[in-house]
Formats: C-alpha cells, structure tokens, sequence
C-alpha cells in the first residue's frame, strides 16, 4: 500500500479491479495492490512484485516498508500487507496484468481483462469507504503507526 502524508491527513493509493464484476462496483470493492503467493514463497517479495504487475511501475525501497499483518477476507482470503510512503510518478500510466474470463457468461468466447482498471489516492476517510471492508483494519494499523492523531 502507498501512502503520501498530507497536512491533516494520510492519502492512500486504492486500486479498482477490473473485468466485468466490479465494473458498476465503487464504495467496499477497491483494494491494495495484491496477489497471491506460492507456498513457501517470501511474502514480502510477492507483494513487490504484484505493485509492479498491478500497477506497472517499481514499488518503494524495501527498507522504508511499514509491516501491516495480515487479514483474512470474506470469501476466506489472507492477505498479507506492507505501507511504504510515495508518489506516483508525474507520467504515471497504469499498466495492469490482464486475465481471460468467458464473457459473456456460457457465450463460449473469452475476453482479456485487466486485473486493476484504476489506481487512485484516496483521503482517509474517503479510503475507509471505498476498500473492501476487511482491508479497513490495513488504513487503521497505518494510521496508528504514523501518528494516531492523523486522520
């Protein structure tokens, strides 16, 4: 997750998932950049590598990363979180990995999607609505950790 501090408050990068399940989804279905890891595989080093699948450019210098823990979602999903404050750069052009889905559904054709269809820096406040609800406990666990007051 991607922070840049502000004045009054913390902005966090969201991302939006693409294809056509979330396309008329907003509030509780944007996310932090994640992905999956293989067993055994280092899980800091998955999430550096999915920023840079997901949103196409290099993720921060590991060494100012902020641990997060972990949640579980839902469906039943652990993710796994890191923080690292930074901005995106000027040029910025989201270049998202793309998956294939039947779409229509039972149409026999597949399409390619991308898997994040937006990125954005959200206030505080406004993050809290828009990230999947699990995920809240990731914005808390930063927010203490930068300066509880910093909402």
């Amino acid at each position: 997750m991607i922070f840049r501090q502000r004045t009054e408050t913390i902005d966090v990068l969201l991302v939006h998932p693409g294809g056509p399940f979330f396309r008329n989804k907003d509030f509780g279905a944007w996310t932090i950049p994640k992905g999956e890891a293989a067993e055994g595989e280092d899980l800091r080093t998955r999430a550096a590598l999915e920023f840079q699948e997901e949103l196409g450019i290099a993720p921060p210098a590991d060494d100012t990363w902020i641990h997060l823990g972990s949640i579980k979602q839902k469906g039943g999903k652990i993710v796994h979180a890191w923080a690292a404050e930074a901005e995106l750069p000027d040029n910025f052009t989201l270049v998202s990995n793309t998956f294939e889905l039947e779409w229509p559904p039972r149409s026999g054709r597949t399409q390619p999607f991308p898997e994040i269809d937006r990125a954005e820096f959200f206030s505080w406040e406004m993050a809290v609505k828009k990230i999947n609800p699990a995920q809240v406990a990731f914005l808390e666990r930063l927010s203490e950790a930068l300066a509880p007051d910093k909402r």
